[in-house]
């Protein structure tokens, strides 16, 4: 790409009216002045308590129903958090049939259970490991470790569809806040 090519993209993605440093700027998310939201997933928790985790938005919010957030940066392909997993905590078997969906896990170790259709399947993540879900393929996790566990996660669209459950997990009954 030429210097003049990249003048001219960059024309077309900064929105005009805004200094570049400004521009700039509403693209960083800082770690500094963040917090956990652990009512994201509350409707689990308020279920059953092994379901409690955190998440911290960075891109976009996800697919845990929080419906905005002017802390993060705006999604325009896929949104990114990190999520808190306490220790022995639950992430129940859930599809996104909309998305791929990444873990990775940053400290920790979790086990991954996958079910595609009949078939299931159960690995460990353990520390910078990741793994790529498909769209469609259901995927639930526990951490069995005694520390919490810390991972990213990343959905491959700027705004998801809401996850659903198996039709035989109590959560497919439960309403959402």
């Amino acid at each position: 790409m030429s210097e003049q090519q990249a003048i001219d993209r960059s024309n077309e993605v900064k929105p005009d009216g805004v200094t570049l440093a400004e521009w700039v700027e509403s693209r960083v998310a800082r770690f500094e002045g963040r917090k956990y939201d652990w009512n994201a997933l509350k409707f689990q928790a308020d279920f059953d308590p092994k379901y409690r985790r955190a998440q911290m938005r960075y891109i976009g919010t996800g697919a845990t129903g929080v419906s905005a957030d002017v802390n993060t940066v705006q999604a325009e392909h896929f949104t990114f958090s990190t999520m808190v997993l306490p220790s022995k905590c639950e992430g129940p078997l859930h599809v996104h049939d909309d998305v791929e969906e990444v873990f990775f896990m940053l400290r920790g170790s979790i086990t991954l259970f996958i079910r595609d259709g009949s078939h299931e399947y159960e690995t460990t993540l353990r520390e910078r490991d990741l793994i790529s879900v498909p769209a469609g393929i259901y995927r639930g996790l526990f951490n069995h470790g005694e520390e919490e566990a810390l991972m990213c996660v990343m959905l491959g669209t700027p705004k998801p569809e809401i996850p659903t459950y198996p039709s035989d997990h109590p959560l497919s009954k439960v309403k959402r806040g």
